[in-house]
């Protein structure tokens, strides 16, 4: 079950990607991209799988230590609820970088690279691109 989750959580966001990174000029990437909406799916996904353990969840993120979080993410269905949490996380980071690029002028040759890293490698596309993003004025 968790195996399945974790491979089909990823088609929550895909569409969005490939918008952003593959389409980025297109009018409607544009307009879809505009809603902060399209996260809500994979996080309502999250929602659902961490409900069942919050207590546990809480009580290990409320005082985190190593010792306290490495038994959550070290199962299945920890590492499923934190891929999620990632996908969704991503996501709206991605959503941001990709608006922030086109409010700048920042040409898809290198917004679209940087989105892609910020998909595969979160905060490093984040950092790519607020390095990036100090050369371009805001319209």
């Amino acid at each position: 079950m968790m195996a399945t989750l974790f491979d089909a959580s990823f088609l929550l966001v895909a569409p969005f990607w490939l918008l952003m990174i593959a389409l980025p000029g297109w009018r409607v990437t544009g307009r879809v991209i505009a809603s902060p909406w399209i996260a809500a799916p994979v996080a309502a996904l999250y929602l659902a799988l961490v409900l069942p353990g919050l207590p546990g969840v809480l009580g290990a993120v409320s005082s985190p230590s190593l010792e306290a979080i490495a038994p959550l993410l070290g199962t299945p269905e920890g590492a499923t609820v934190a891929w999620v949490h990632f996908l969704a996380f991503d996501l709206f980071v991605g959503r941001w970088v990709y608006l922030d690029a086109r409010e700048r002028g920042i040409t898809p040759w290198l917004s679209s690279p940087l989105l892609f890293l910020t998909l595969m490698l979160g905060p490093a596309g984040l950092l790519g691109h607020l390095l990036v993003r100090g050369r371009y004025r805001a319209a």
